[in-house]
């Protein structure tokens, strides 16, 4: 019925009724003839020099200062400012002033006292606590330096006697933090403590 001269049949599988010379399910195709390749040589007879260029950047000047980020954590139940930093302590005073209990019951040892140090910032009798985790700052003492500590719902404040907000900080994950980047952006501040045996 069907002569192959030049034409391959490709049935496509499904029954099919003929109309005439017309097959509607089926794909005739000419077959393509794809002359081979000529190889490409990959060798080439001519051996070419190799340079090897190597780029080397300088650093540029160093016109910027590092910006050290400082959290310090609003404690409540804290009895003086601690840090974990005795680098920032100006004319560290040596000392086995005690140890100080955490709320997982975790104890370390006060090893010293002086003031914070940082840009034109200067916390007033901070003790250096071995192993602390973190920064704080003591409510407390800030009462205790005739200081007052607000508390809003996203912000608390510590403010002299005249009103005046001597630093702000922020709520995150239920925690008070005030950032020391932010207090030497201001003015010179200096936060005293009254006197007292440590």
């Amino acid at each position: 019925m069907f002569k192959t001269v030049g034409h391959i049949w490709k049935p496509t599988g499904r029954t099919f009724k003929l109309v005439g010379n017309v097959c509607p399910l089926t794909r005739i195709a000419t077959p393509t003839i794809v002359p081979p390749r000529e190889p490409i040589s990959i060798v080439n007879s001519m051996d070419k020099p190799v340079v090897t260029l190597v780029y080397t950047r300088k650093p540029k000047a160093a016109n910027k200062k590092a910006v050290q980020i400082v959290l310090w954590y609003l404690d409540s139940d804290c009895s003086k400012h601690m840090t974990k930093d005795r680098s920032q302590l100006i004319n560290f005073v040596q000392t086995f002033l005690g140890t100080v209990k955490f709320g997982n019951d975790h104890v370390a040892k006060i090893m010293g006292y002086r003031d914070y140090q940082i840009g034109n910032v200067t916390i007033s009798r901070v003790y250096y606590v071995e192993g602390l985790g973190h920064n704080l700052f003591s409510v407390r003492q800030f009462c205790d330096s005739d200081l007052e500590v607000a508390f809003r719902q996203h912000t608390c404040f510590i403010r002299n006697l005249k009103g005046v907000d001597m630093l702000i900080g922020s709520r995150g994950n239920n925690l008070y933090t005030l950032s020391l980047q932010d207090m030497m952006a201001s003015s010179p501040i200096c936060l005293l403590s009254k006197a007292s045996k440590t």
